[in-house]
């Protein structure tokens, strides 16, 4: 079994990746050889001087090394390792009467405004964090995204709280592909997959953050849309599989732009029905009968 060696933001910690899932529903981690007693691989790794601590999740094992070595000397080794660990009939974790039963989950989906867009939902929370992908290159901190744009049929995806929104092409309808997509969202939470890895979304959060961290910076009626959007527009939107984020207010001609995602992206009529909304509201909400909207694809 070929492993893949995948560097992490922290620099002492190397993923070694497998093609398919090594461990179901659980995550472990051993600070030393007596710790590992249930993982003849850990006990292994430990014998290597360098190694400090070894993660076991999902279809990845990452080792935390110490400072007497650098990973671009040692990391090589270390893969081979494992490789011929397995390939000799290894036993990376052994069985347990303790292992966490594989947690049901339910999947269902649920149309949105936009014909394109699908959402489907999850009986339990996916992440904290909102994220948009609009094709596999930019979907690295997702690996649920980047096994979903490996259906040829996927054309953008939106994941928050407790759902994954899907935009088709339109060359197939979703009568031939909702059962499949339903069925393999199941399957991938059912095995322990992850959905978001936080550590490597800071550039997605960036423009939803801007508005928390410049907030006190910003003019009274900048604060006031966000407020008025946040309590008002955001849920109804999300409840549609989209979401909504301030841009920028001009105070000069009054324009207050906004940043559309998940299904209020890309269909023209669901964006213009939003966006008259949106206007609408805050011309009633702050007596300006001159403030109009501009609705952003992300």
């Amino acid at each position: 079994m070929k492993v893949q060696i995948k560097e992490t933001q922290n620099p002492t910690i190397v993923k070694f990746e497998f093609p398919e899932f090594i461990l179901q529903n659980q995550h472990l981690e051993f600070k030393n050889i007596d710790e590992a007693k249930n993982s003849p691989l850990a006990q292994k790794l430990f014998y290597l001087p360098f190694v400090k601590t070894v993660y076991i999740s999902g279809n990845f094992i990452a080792v935390e090394r110490f400072s007497i070595v650098e990973w671009k000397d040692v990391q090589e080794e270390v893969a081979n390792q494992i490789e011929e660990f397995i390939a000799n009939g290894g036993v990376i974790v052994l069985p347990s009467e303790n292992v966490v039963k594989k947690q049901p989950i339910s999947i269902y989906g649920e149309t949105t405004p936009n014909p394109a867009t699908l959402k489907f939902v999850a009986n339990r929370a996916l992440t904290k964090t909102s994220a948009e992908f609009k094709n596999i290159d930019e979907a690295y901190s997702s690996p649920l995204a980047k096994e979903l744009f490996k259906f040829h049929f996927v054309k953008e995806i939106f994941i928050t709280e407790n759902y994954v929104s899907i935009t088709k092409y339109d060359s197939i309808s979703w009568d031939e592909i909702t059962l499949e997509l339903r069925n393999f969202i199941k399957q991938y939470l059912e095995n322990g997959g992850i959905v978001l890895d936080e550590n490597l979304i800071e550039s997605d959060k960036k423009i939803e953050n801007q508005q928390i961290k410049n907030f006190d910076n910003l003019d009274v009626t900048s604060q006031q849309i966000i407020n008025i959007l946040e309590e008002y527009v955001k849920p109804a939107v999300a409840a549609d599989g989209g979401n909504i984020l301030f841009d920028s207010y001009d105070e000069t001609d009054k324009k207050v732009k906004v940043i559309l995602q998940g299904s209020c992206n890309g269909c023209p009529s669901s964006t213009f029905t939003l966006k008259n909304g949106i206007e609408n509201m805050l011309k009633s909400m702050l007596n300006d009968s001159e403030i109009s909207v501009e609705a952003l694809n992300a």
